[in-house]
């Protein structure tokens, strides 16, 4: 997840090779560690008007295809799936959902005009460098009245990691994300009306901090944020890192807070401002 708050700077972006062979590796891994991914991707459905006909839909960024499997039991197997990562798209295509399972990247579709009803992506579209750009080819493969329904991360997540890593050694170790304020202005920029949009924090709990970092890994989600260390992580700065994340332990256990931006969006019909 990368340095968004500043798009115009390439240099800040993570190679998205880099990105794909992650989560590749964790195709295997994800779906056991998945579980504040499954509760965002079901409140992007609950957020979907009703009643919804969409036979033509589009899981983007599908990841291991849980979410197409749904979809396809809501609105038909006539589906496509898309992500960046080869491993992923190979574990899905075992498991059924999508009638199609195709590599590509959401700022670049390889899709055709104006032939989806739904487009439907959960916590993926903050790997992408151009919002803007994610939501002109949005705009540019849905059917005049389609929607656009997604989540994404923005700035406040994963505060509390990245808090206690300055306090050792104020390198970059924990992703960045784009603020708010961003998503605001992008959604309001764009071609599509904006139904709702709007940020929520989930909170998850672990009892130490080994338990969250593993779960990054599983999920293929750990640091890759170019001026990442590399190498081993000396036993000094781990030890400084267990400390200074123990300042924000509750009774729960020790929190880890994801900024959740949901928005639903939609292509006007012909005619419509």
């Amino acid at each position: 997840m990368t340095d968004l708050s500043q798009p115009n700077l390439p240099g800040a972006l993570p190679d998205k090779r880099q990105v794909a062979a992650s989560f590749s590796r964790a195709a295997a891994s994800y779906d056991s560690v998945a579980a504040l991914q499954r509760a965002v991707g079901r409140n992007v459905l609950e957020r979907l008007p009703q009643p919804l006909t969409a036979p033509r839909w589009l899981d983007l960024g599908s990841g291991t295809g849980f979410f197409s499997r749904i979809l396809a039991e809501r609105y038909g197997d006539g589906g496509v799936a898309v992500d960046l990562a080869e491993g992923m798209l190979d574990h899905a295509r075992q498991q059924g959902g999508a009638r199609h399972h195709v590599a590509g990247d959401a700022e670049r579709l390889p899709l055709q005009d104006g032939c989806f009803d739904l487009i439907f992506s959960s916590l993926a579209l903050q790997w992408c460098g151009q919002f803007s750009a994610v939501l002109d080819e949005a705009a540019r493969v849905l059917r005049p009245g389609g929607l656009f329904a997604f989540s994404s991360l923005c700035v406040g997540t994963l505060d509390e990691l990245r808090t206690s890593w300055q306090a050792v050694d104020g390198q970059v170790h924990v992703n960045r994300f784009r603020h708010f304020d961003d998503y605001l202005r992008l959604t309001g920029d764009s071609s599509l009306q904006v139904l709702d949009l709007q940020r929520q924090a989930h909170v998850l709990h672990y009892p130490d901090v080994r338990s969250l970092t593993h779960e990054l890994k599983a999920l293929g989600a750990h640091n890759l944020n170019p001026g990442r260390p590399t190498g081993l992580t000396g036993r000094a700065r781990i030890d400084g890192l267990l400390r200074a994340y123990e300042r924000f332990r509750d009774p729960q256990g020790l929190p880890a807070t994801y900024q959740v931006v949901y928005g639903v969006l939609r292509k006007p019909l012909m005619g419509e401002d």
